[in-house]
């Protein structure tokens, strides 16, 4: 089993890019590589020593709430982000993180106000001599990778009508590809490329509305190898709902520079009230792919149509070359928010696995893998489970799992060494109550309340990591946590996954059997993506911490309403006892 080719064919990625991905030493995007898997060849740090990991040295951000992504190290200097107001640090690994120069962006604190779940980032990406930043006001911005001198900068987006940005951005031959949040705010969501030399707009596409607006083919884009045919978004709406917070890409992008194809998933559409919004409300909750130089839409799946819980799709989309049924194919694997995983051909959105990752998913019964059924392909919903059988104004109970997701936006990992991937998880299920909402530009507008807890046989645990075997569709080991793992995996080739925890905790397990074989508690709960690095010849393991996303949210805003960060204060009431504010990163390694 190996790991998509990075590089290859008539479309090449940006040379630069490429160039730097192949050498384990660094890290130029949050994902590692273009595939999304998480995956370092470094492998000095092994289960046979790494029990001698040791702090090396830390670096405070001055910035307090939910520190999501990593730092990422080109040339010798580590570049780190901050939560808002997104702080840049380039700091000089040959003098224990000397800062060289740093970048603060001028945003009104109005900002703060329409961020959904946490003022986080997601962190930077780099190509061509610049660091590229998505700011929570969706401006993107260019920084001189040596000096910090803005290079350019361009508005992706109108925080007054309730954009904002989270996400990291991904660079792709000569273009940047950008997303944006903002569906809980009625912002219609959209996917840009922008041109890396100068910022000019090659190319926009929405995930709703008219075909052309989508850059959607009604007779070559296909779901499932059928055509979508025309208007395949306008006909699951009424009347304008579609442009109200329809599918934002606010989480992870993926690249095949062998079939030139971008992958990423849509959030849920707006409102959270689903009375409001009948019919399928494409193409919210799916993925996408597109074709890099144009971005019309070679395949779209909807994975929960007319999505009733708030279960986005937008986590990473991992691609991987593996063996199915003795031949080789290439794969997409992507662990939804609705509990199930999915494993697709990327080359032609083949549905090939979908299966129940999580514990207790009870919304649907499983995916209809029939292919000659009407349904095929679609949720086997449970209608006990649904949110609008009554109507508006009624609570619906026991829905597993909850609307935060069995994952959220932390990502897996896959080792083409083990063949196996490493999942962060959450065991939460959810009392749901809709509510009419009307929309008013700049608002909130969400439309539902709702209460988080453990599901009964979880003895009031919330978190799990696993790992799942994606072509046979089941969990191999798993390691139950106190509290929903909210830090991104790392695999790496000395037969290590690492991963964070809320209280946190820095965790190694052994690949192959998920043993504990070290931990080290960080001033704050980790909801940062673990990272490595090589400099001088020595491999290096650094973390953010600093507790917050929506999981921590009620402990890093402070939150004293029972109803607030949409169901997270209380479910996540315990972490004060186990955590409190931080911004630090801390480096460990090896004795020398």
């Amino acid at each position: 089993m190996g790991l998509a080719l990075l590089a290859g064919g008539h479309a090449r990625a940006n040379d630069d890019v490429l160039a730097r991905m192949a050498d384990p030493a660094v890290q130029v995007l949050q994902t590692l590589d273009y595939a999304n898997t998480r995956y370092s060849r470094l492998d000095q740090i092994t289960p046979a020593n790494v029990g001698q990991l040791h702090v090396a040295w830390t670096f405070s951000t001055g910035v307090l709430r939910g520190h999501e992504g990593s730092p990422l190290v080109v040339d010798g200097v580590m570049y780190v982000h901050t939560p808002f107001p997104n702080i840049v640090y380039a700091l000089d690994l040959d003098h224990d993180g000397r800062i060289l120069w740093r970048y603060e962006p001028q945003q009104t604190r109005d900002v703060a106000g329409i961020m959904c779940c946490d003022l986080v980032n997601r962190g930077l990406a780099y190509a061509d001599g610049m660091v590229f930043l998505a700011q929570a006001d969706t401006t993107i911005v260019a920084l001189d990778a040596k000096t910090g001198a803005v290079r350019w900068k361009v508005a992706n987006g109108d925080p007054k009508h309730g954009e904002s940005n989270t996400a990291t951005v991904m660079p792709v031959k000569d273009k940047l590809i950008v997303g944006i949040a903002g569906a809980e705010f009625g912002a219609r969501g959209h996917i840009t490329a922008y041109a890396l030399k100068d910022g000019a707009r090659l190319w926009r596409a929405y995930s709703t509305g008219p075909d052309a607006d989508m850059r959607v083919d009604p007779d070559k884009t296909t779901e499932l190898g059928r055509p979508v045919g025309p208007d395949s978004s306008l006909k699951s709406w009424e009347g304008e709902q579609w442009t109200l917070g329809g599918g934002a890409p606010w989480g992870w992008f993926s690249y095949d520079p062998r079939l030139n194809l971008i992958y990423y998933g849509t959030a849920n559409p707006g409102t959270w009230n689903p009375t409001q919004r009948p019919g399928d409300n494409r193409w919210a909750s799916a993925i996408f792919a597109r074709d890099a130089d144009t971005g019309v839409a070679r395949w779209v799946y909807q994975m929960t149509p007319h999505d009733e819980w708030d279960y986005d799709g937008v986590n990473e989309m991992i691609l991987t070359d593996q063996t199915v049924d003795s031949r080789p194919r290439p794969l997409l694997t992507h662990f939804d928010r609705n509990g199930f995983a999915y494993t697709l051909d990327r080359a032609t959105g083949e549905l090939l696995v979908a299966a129940p990752f999580a514990e207790g998913v009870n919304w649907a019964r499983g995916i209809d893998m029939d292919k000659a059924s009407p349904t095929y392909g679609r949720p086997l919903r449970d209608p006990r489970y649904g949110t609008e059988a009554e109507g508006e104004d009624v609570t619906y109970s026991g829905i597993c799992p909850a609307a935060i997701g069995a994952k959220n936006q932390q990502p897996a990992a896959y080792s083409p060494d083990t063949g196996l991937f490493y999942v962060p998880g959450t065991q939460l299920c959810m009392d749901y109550e809709p509510f009419h909402v009307d929309y008013a530009a700049g608002q909130p507008y969400v439309g539902a309340t709702l209460t988080m807890y453990p599901p009964p046989d979880a003895e009031g645990r919330t978190g799990r990591f696993i790992a799942w075997d994606n072509l046979k569709g089941r969990v191999v080991w798993q390691v139950p946590e106190r509290f929903s793992v909210w830090s991104g995996a790392l695999a790496t080739a000395g037969g290590l996954v690492f991963y964070g925890t809320l209280e946190g905790y820095l965790k190694a397990v052994d690949a192959a059997t998920g043993r504990e074989l070290y931990r080290f508690k960080t001033p704050s709960g980790i909801v940062g993506n673990v990272m490595t690095y090589q400099h001088r010849g020595r491999q290096y393991v650094a973390v953010l911490s600093g507790v917050g996303g929506w999981a921590g949210i009620g402990l890093a805003a402070g939150l004293t309403d029972p109803n607030a960060g949409s169901g997270a204060k209380d479910a996540y009431a315990a972490l004060s006892s186990y955590t409190a504010l931080g911004g630090q990163l801390t480096v460990f390694a090896l004795p020398e």
